[in-house]
C-alpha cells in the first residue's frame, strides 16, 4: 500500500452552543474523488440550467411564431373574404352591363360571357384544424383568384368603355335630332300634297307651315351649325342648319336672322324671327327636314 493512501485528513465540526468540537477522519483519496464527483456535478448541473434557459427562449419564440402565424392566418381568412366580395361585386357589374347592352340593342361580347368562378373554399373550423394545410391551400388559391379578377376586371372595363362610346354616340343623335317645335303658333299647312295657294296647282309642300305674329322667336330644335343664310324669292329670308347625321333643317319667311354661318348653336337658342318675307300670305314660318339630302315630315321628329 501506498504511503499516500494512509494519509487522511482532518475536519473539526464546532457546535454553535459551544459543546465538545467533534473531529472526522477522512482518506486524502476519498477527498480527492469527493472534489472531482462534486466538478461533475457542478457541471452537469450548470448544463442543465443553460439547456433549460435555451429551450425556454426557444418555447417563448416558438409561441411568437404561433401568434404571428395565427394572426398571418387571420388575415389572409379576411383578404380571402374581402376577394369573394370583389367577386360578387364584379358579377353585379356584368349583369348589370348585360341589361345596359338589351336596352341599347348591343351585343354582348364572347369574351365577357364566360362566368366568374366562385372562391368557395374551406369552412372556419376546418380551417383552424387544419392550419397548416389550409394555409396554403388558400394562399395558392388566393394567387388564382386575383388573376381571374384582374382578368375579368379588364374585360369588364373594355365593354363598359365600348358602352361609353355608344351611348356618348347616342347622346349626340338625340342631341342632333330635331325632336322640339321651332316655334309657337298654329299648323296652318302640313308637309305633303297641297294646292298651291298662288297658283293653285297641286304640288308637294316640302314642309310645315306655323303661323304667329311677326316678330316671333324661332329657335334650333337640336345641336347643330348654321351653314346658310340667304334670301329666296319663295321662301325670303332662309336660314339653314345641319345637324350631323344627314339631318338638315330650314327655315323660311323670316323677319330677322340673329346668327351668323359658321355659328354652332344648341337646342333652344333663339336664332331668328318669324316674318312675312318672300312668296306668303300671311306671317309665318315654313319649317323643313332634309334626310340625307330628302324632305320628310318634321312632324315625325317632332316628340313635345
Amino acid at each position: 500500500m501506498k504511503k499516500s493512501d494512509k494519509r487522511f485528513l482532518t475536519i473539526f465540526v464546532l457546535p454553535s452552543d459551544s459543546s465538545k468540537a467533534r473531529k472526522y477522519r477522512v482518506p486524502e483519496r476519498l477527498y480527492r474523488a469527493g472534489k472531482v464527483v462534486g466538478l461533475l456535478m457542478f457541471l452537469v448541473f450548470a448544463y442543465v440550467v443553460v439547456d433549460y434557459g435555451n429551450m425556454a427562449l426557444k418555447v417563448q419564440e416558438l409561441n411568437k411564431l404561433r401568434r404571428e402565424n395565427t394572426a398571418q392566418k387571420i388575415e389572409l381568412r379576411k383578404l380571402s373574404t374581402r376577394i369573394d366580395g370583389l367577386e360578387k361585386s364584379l358579377v353585379r357589374l356584368q349583369i348589370f352591363d348585360k341589361k345596359l347592352r338589351i336596352i341599347a340593342n348591343l351585343e354582348t361580347p364572347s369574351s365577357t360571357d364566360k362566368e366568374i368562378l366562385g372562391m368557395g373554399g374551406t369552412g372556419t373550423e376546418e380551417y383552424f384544424l387544419n392550419v397548416g394545410k389550409a394555409k396554403d391551400d388558400l394562399v395558392g388559391k388566393m394567387h388564382s383568384d386575383l388573376n381571374q379578377l384582374e382578368e375579368e376586371a379588364r374585360l369588364q372595363k373594355r365593354s363598359f368603355t365600348e358602352l361609353e362610346e355608344f351611348l356618348l354616340e347616342q347622346a349626340a343623335l338625340l342631341a342632333s335630332t330635331p325632336s322640339v317645335w321651332p316655334t309657337r303658333g298654329w299648323l296652318t299647312s302640313r308637309f305633303g300634297k297641297r294646292r298651291d295657294p298662288f297658283t293653285g296647282r297641286v304640288q308637294l309642300h316640302k314642309g310645315i307651315d306655323i303661323a304667329n305674329r311677326v316678330g316671333t322667336d324661332v329657335i334650333a330644335p337640336a345641336d347643330g351649325i348654321v351653314t346658310r343664310i340667304t334670301r329666296m324669292a319663295s321662301l325670303g329670308r332662309v336660314v339653314e342648319i345641319s345637324h350631323g347625321y344627314g339631318i338638315r333643317t330650314r327655315y323660311g319667311h323670316l323677319s330677322k336672322v340673329r346668327v351668323r354661318v359658321g355659328q354652332k348653336v344648341k337646342r333652344g337658342d333663339v336664332i331668328a324671327e318669324m316674318g312675312n318675307t318672300g312668296r306668303s300670305t300671311g306671317p309665318h314660318l315654313h319649317y323643313e327636314v332634309m334626310a340625307n339630302g330628302v324632305h320628310v315630315n318634321p312632324l315625325r321628329y317632332i316628340l313635345n
